[in-house]
């Protein structure tokens, strides 16, 4: 019976990792690169699903076979790292939470018209919710599968009636002609950075699903998860593609909306309210908790509050976003300050891969480690090129 119970944990985990991906960012990232680099963004994609894999099959199974959360496999490592990633990961998922807060602003905004704002302070009133009412959870759990669901046949949907330039699309994701370090960094940044790399491997920690023994299903697990956010952001890219191949414009106040609205009309722009909103929500509850795990274990009150800690973080990022406004400004920058968090986690990880008092007898694939050093040095070279990018040079 235990590899059927492994196996459901597993999905669960996946599913984690997935929706956390599926953010209302992920629906604009998507959006906007596809409108500045066409079919050609296809590379970028095929790159990242790449970077991605390896990512988290490397953190998945050093989490695994350590069998303790990420922040205390980096204290080992360098006594203090773990805070200083943690601090990291707490940073970008407050920014990741702003941004999710501007996403479920975005959905309601879309479908009763009230502004972007009042939308983002209702939104987080129901995630706050959420925690009060503990019952709740299991409800969201079921809403965010579901969601998770009609995101995809959604997107679907209007992939097919876009009528994108499909055969373009498979030779410009080997052949690119325009190319950009910043699109890399937000999609991978946006997939597998930050606090979303750990959002999977946590949660089989917390279900006991650890050790050498369960590898197999592990990386089963890892690539689902990565399959999963990868379908969603294929269908999107191919929809937008055939929208913007027909000559539409997207709008930049909310261009993953405009995807929608042009190629099936208001229903098409109406649905797209619902599934940024529910992609809002349900990234608002997961970033809020899983940012929030990683400082847990630096002091025993952190640990009896974090309920309070918890709707603290979802009110001030509520705050933020009303303060700074611009939801697609924030949505395309958290993914690339998590880009810049993903090769210092990961490198971290590596180095824990190889020390015995950490993970025992466990010897990492050699292949694993070199493609995992490869992503850490690939990552580091683009957060400096975005950096000098950003700073006008």
């Amino acid at each position: 019976m235990k590899t059927k119970f492994n196996w459901s944990v597993l999905i669960g985990a996946a599913f984690l990792m997935a929706s956390s991906a599926i953010g209302p960012g992920f629906l604009t990232q998507t959006a906007v690169f596809t409108a500045q680099l066409g079919a050609s963004f296809s590379f970028i994609i095929l790159l990242s699903i790449i970077l991605d894999a390896i990512a988290q099959l490397n953190i998945w199974r050093i989490i695994a076979v350590a069998d303790k959360p990420a922040q205390d496999i980096a204290n080992q490592v360098f006594p203090g790292l773990g805070y200083f990633i943690s601090f990291l990961v707490f940073l970008g998922g407050l920014a990741f939470n702003i941004g999710n807060i501007a996403g479920a602003g975005l959905g309601l905004n879309v479908l009763f018209g009230v502004s972007v704002g009042q939308g983002a302070v209702m939104s987080a009133i129901v995630a706050i919710g959420i925690f009060v009412y503990r019952e709740a959870g299991k409800a969201m759990d079921v809403f965010a599968k579901c969601m998770g669901m009609l995101k995809i046949l959604l997107a679907l949907y209007i992939a097919y009636i876009s009528n994108p330039p499909l055969a373009e699309a498979v030779v410009r994701s080997v052949n690119p002609t325009k190319f950009s370090f910043t699109a890399v960094l937000t999609i991978v940044g946006g997939t597998v950075g930050g606090y979303i790399t750990f959002a999977g491997a946590h949660r089989l920690l917390d279900a006991r699903q650890t050790g050498q023994e369960n590898l197999p299903a592990i990386n089963r697990g890892a690539l689902s998860a990565i399959g999963l956010a990868s379908i969603m952001r294929i269908l999107l890219f191919v929809a937008a593609l055939g929208v913007i191949s027909a000559g539409g414009k997207l709008d930049p106040a909310n261009p993953a909306a405009s995807v929608f609205r042009l190629a099936s009309g208001e229903l098409g722009y109406k649905l797209f309210g619902v599934v940024i909103w529910a992609a809002g929500i349900s990234s608002v509850v997961g970033s809020a908790y899983t940012s929030v795990s990683f400082i847990k274990s630096f002091h025993p009150l952190i640990l009896k509050l974090n309920r309070e800690i918890i709707i603290g973080f979802i009110i001030v990022a509520c705050i933020i976003f009303l303060t700074i406004g611009k939801p697609v400004k924030i949505l395309l920058t958290v993914g690339a300050v998590n880009g810049f968090i993903l090769p210092i986690a990961l490198g971290v990880m590596l180095i824990a891969a190889y020390r015995t008092r950490i993970v025992g007898m466990y010897k990492q694939p050699l292949w694993l480690t070199v493609l995992g050093l490869m992503v850490v040095g690939t990552m580091t070279w683009m957060s400096a090129g975005t950096i000098l990018q950003m700073m006008g040079h």
